[in-house]
C-alpha cells in the first residue's frame, strides 16, 4: 500500500480543523442565542395566575372593583374542620378538666396544641387560593382536594410538615391524655353490658318488667342496640341515666354524639323518649321512639332571660345565671399577673386596611398573623372585634363591632394556638409601664416590608407592627408575602365554624332524623349574568329542578335545600314529590327564645345578636355536607361551568 506524501497530509489537517472549529462556533453561538432568548421570556412573560405574579398584581386583585366575574361559588363556605386530614381527638383538651378545674385554672393557661391539629400539609398551608373582595365566596380558604369522606374534603397524599408549638404556652396548660378520651359505642361494649349485666343479680322475670324502671341498666342496654341500628349515620359517645317520661311505660333518654361526617372532637346532644314493651326472654323492646329533643325530662336547664324592667326609661333584657352548653368554653385568654405579662412575648397587629373588607380577606390576612406568631414563637394579641361586610349585613352596609365569637369556634383557636384578648393585653401594659420605671420593650414596625425572618431574632417583649400608610400597603396579608410565604404557613386547622352555629346544624340534621338528602342551588347574581352563565337561569328553573330532582332521588324523601335564592316559595314544585325542608323553617332555633340567642345575647353584653346572611351560609352548607345524596347547581343541574364559561 502506498504511503500518503507529506504534502498531502498538509493539503488535507488544515480543511479538518477548520470544519472542527466551524461547528463548534455554530453550537457556542447557538447556545448563547437560546440563553438570551430563554432570559428574555423569563424577564417579560406574565403567568395568568395571579398568586404567581408579582406583589402589586396581588395587591390589584384584592381591590379591584368588578362586575359578576370568575368567582368561587358564595354559597358554600368551608373551614378548617373541613380540612382536617388527620384524626382529632375524641374530647378536646378543655373538656378534660371538671368544671371546677377550670374555674380555677386561668384562661391563658387553656393553650395547647392538640396533637392531631398541630399537624397541617404544607400545601394546605402555603398554597393561597383565589381571593375577591366580595365576602360570600369562600376563595379565602385553601382549594379543597376530592377525597375521603366523600363531601368534606381532606388534605392531598403529601408529606405532613410540624406547625410550630408555641412555647409561649404555659407549661401547665391543660392537656388531654389519650387515654380520657370517651370511646364510641358499639356493638362489642353492648355485648359486655349486657353478659355483666345477667350475672348481675337482676331477675329477668317477666311480671317485674311490666312496671318500667328507668334506671334498670337493662332500660338502657335496649336502648343503645335500638340507637345503633336506627341512627347509622352518627356517632354515640356516652349516655346519660335515663328518666322518668310521662307515662309508665315511657322512659327520657340523653347521650352525646358526633356525625360520622363530623371531622372534629365537638360532642353534641340530643334527648329522646322511649316507649318500651316486652320483647323475647322477658327483655325489654323499644315499641316507639321519639323525634328529636322530645325527652324533655332528660333535657339539661336552658338559659332563660329575665324581662323584668329596671327603673329608669331604658331597658335591656336581662339574663338569669346560664346553664351553657358545657362543649362550649369560648372566655377570652388573659395573663393573670403582672409576671407572666413581662415573661411573655407578643406579636401585636394594630388594626389595618382589612377591616370592614370582607371575611375572605379577613380571614386571609388574620392567619397570616397568627402564622407569623407561630412562626416567632410567639403569643398573638387578638382583636376579638371584627366587621360585617354590606353583602352579608341586613342594612346592606358594614357593621363594625362583630365578636369573632358569633362566627368561630374561639375554644378551639385558643386551644391551638398561643392568644391573648387585646383589651387585656394593652390593660396590663399601660399598668406596667405606670407602676414600673423601666418599661417594657417595643419593637415598632412600620411597614410589611419587614419580614418575619428580619424579626426572627429580636428579643424585645412586644413586637409591634403598625399599619397607619395608606391603602394597599395596610393590608395584614403582605406580611406573608413573597419570600415569607416559603416560612409563614397559616394555620387553616385553627379555625373552625361556631359551636353554637353546629349546633343549629345538628338540630336541623337531627330533625330529619340524619336521613335526608340535599339539593344545592345558586341563583342570585350569577343566574342574572347571561355572558358567563348562560344557561343558570333556565337550568335553575322550577320545572328544570324538579325533572333533575326526580332522575337522582327517590321520592317521599327528606329533601334539604341549600340556596341563596330569596324567595320562599320558589321551591314549591319539590313539595308534592318530596318532604323538602328549607333554612327558614327553623327560624325558632334563632329566635328571641332559642338558646343561640340567649348565649350570643350574654356574649354581647345583653344586646340582641342577629342572625346574618354570614351565619345563614355556614348553617347551609353544614347541613348540606351531612345528607346522605347532593345535588349540585353545576355539573348537575346546569350545563353552566361554576366559574363562568369555557372554566370547566
Amino acid at each position: 500500500m502506498r504511503k500518503p506524501t507529506k504534502e498531502s497530509e498538509l493539503s488535507t489537517e488544515p480543511i479538518g480543523q477548520n470544519l472542527i472549529k466551524l461547528i463548534s462556533n455554530v453550537c457556542f453561538s447557538v447556545f448563547v442565542l437560546s440563553v438570551l432568548i430563554f432570559t428574555a421570556i423569563a424577564i417579560t412573560y406574565q403567568p395568568p395566575d395571579p398568586w404567581l405574579e408579582s406583589a402589586p398584581s396581588l395587591t390589584k386583585l384584592f381591590t379591584q372593583t368588578e362586575n359578576a366575574t370568575f368567582k368561587t361559588d358564595d354559597s358554600i363556605i368551608k373551614t378548617g374542620e373541613d380540612l382536617l386530614s388527620v384524626p382529632a381527638p375524641a374530647v378536646p383538651p378543655a373538656l378534660s378538666a371538671t368544671p371546677s378545674d377550670l374555674a380555677a385554672t386561668p384562661p391563658a393557661m387553656v393553650a395547647a396544641t392538640p396533637p392531631a391539629l398541630a399537624a397541617t400539609p404544607p400545601a394546605l398551608a402555603a398554597t393561597p387560593p383565589a381571593l375577591s373582595t366580595t365576602p360570600p365566596a369562600v376563595s379565602a380558604l385553601p382549594p379543597v382536594v376530592s377525597a375521603s369522606p366523600p363531601v368534606l374534603a381532606a388534605a392531598p397524599p403529601v408529606s405532613v410538615a410540624m406547625v410550630p408549638v408555641l412555647a409561649a404556652a404555659p407549661p401547665s396548660s391543660v392537656t388531654m391524655a389519650p387515654a380520657l378520651a370517651p370511646n364510641p359505642v358499639a356493638e362489642t361494649m353492648i355485648e359486655m353490658s349486657k353478659e355483666n349485666i345477667s350475672n348481675s343479680s337482676f331477675k329477668s322475670v317477666c311480671e317485674e318488667l311490666k312496671a318500667v324502671n328507668c334506671s334498670d341498666p337493662r332500660f338502657l342496654l335496649a336502648v343503645k342496640k335500638f340507637n345503633l341500628k336506627t341512627f347509622k349515620s352518627i356517632v354515640f359517645l356516652e349516655y346519660q341515666t335515663p328518666v322518668k317520661g310521662t307515662k309508665p311505660d315511657e322512659c327520657d333518654v340523653f347521650w352525646r354524639f358526633r356525625n360520622k361526617k363530623e371531622k372534629s372532637w365537638r360532642k353534641y346532644r340530643d334527648f329522646r323518649r322511649f316507649q318500651f314493651g316486652i320483647g323475647e326472654n322477658c327483655t325489654y323492646k323499644v315499641m316507639h321512639t321519639g323525634r328529636w329533643h322530645s325527652g324533655i325530662n332528660a333535657r339539661p336547664p336552658r338559659i332563660r332571660p329575665n324581662t323584668t324592667r329596671s327603673g329608669g326609661g331604658n331597658w335591656k333584657p336581662k339574663l338569669a345565671p346560664p346553664v351553657r352548653d358545657d362543649e362550649t368554653n369560648d372566655t377570652v385568654p388573659t395573663l393573670g399577673s403582672e409576671t407572666n405579662f413581662r415573661k411573655g412575648k407578643y406579636l401585636y397587629y394594630a388594626r389595618g386596611g382589612d377591616y370592614c373588607k370582607g371575611m375572605n380577606q379577613y380571614l386571609w390576612s388574620f392567619l397570616c398573623g397568627l402564622g407569623e406568631a407561630m412562626y416567632l414563637n410567639r403569643t398573638f394579641v387578638m382583636d376579638l372585634s371584627l366587621c360585617l361586610s354590606a353583602t352579608y349585613s341586613s342594612s346592606n352596609r358594614d357593621e363594625g363591632g362583630k365578636d369573632l365569637r358569633f362566627y368561630f369556634d374561639f375554644e378551639h383557636l385558643k386551644e391551638t394556638a398561643s392568644i391573648v384578648g387585646e383589651s387585656e393585653f394593652l390593660r396590663d401594659w399601660k399598668k406596667w409601664d405606670k407602676e414600673h420605671k423601666r418599661k417594657v420593650p417595643v419593637k415598632k414596625i412600620k411597614t410589611h416590608k419587614v419580614t418575619p425572618m428580619q424579626l426572627k431574632k429580636d428579643k424585645s417583649t412586644i413586637i409591634w407592627r403598625q399599619f397607619d400608610v395608606p391603602e394597599l400597603e395596610n393590608y395584614w396579608y403582605r406580611v406573608c408575602e413573597g419570600q415569607a410565604a416559603k416560612y409563614i404557613h397559616r394555620p387553616w386547622h385553627a379555625i373552625w365554624k361556631s359551636k353554637r352555629l353546629m349546633n343549629i346544624v345538628t338540630e336541623i340534621s337531627g330533625r330529619m332524623d340524619w336521613d335526608f338528602d340535599a339539593l344545592h342551588v345558586v341563583r342570585g347574581a350569577k343566574a342574572q349574568n347571561k355572558q358567563l352563565w348562560p344557561h343558570l337561569d333556565s337550568d335553575s328553573s322550577p320545572d328544570a329542578i324538579l325533572t333533575k330532582v326526580k332522575e337522582m332521588v327517590q321520592p317521599w324523601r327528606n329533601l334539604y335545600i341549600a340556596t341563596n335564592e330569596p324567595f320562599y316559595n320558589y321551591f314549591d314544585n319539590l313539595r308534592s314529590h318530596y318532604k323538602v325542608h328549607l333554612l327558614d323553617d327553623y327560624k325558632e332555633l334563632w329566635s328571641d327564645k332559642s338558646e343561640w340567642y340567649n348565649e350570643t345575647t350574654m356574649l354581647n353584653n345583653g344586646n340582641p345578636v342577629e342572625f346574618d346572611g354570614y351565619m345563614r351560609v355556614a348553617v347551609d352548607t353544614e347541613v348540606l355536607y351531612r345528607s346522605k345524596i347532593q345535588v349540585e347547581t353545576f355539573y348537575n343541574l346546569s350545563r353552566d361551568c361554576k366559574d363562568g364559561i369555557n372554566t370547566c
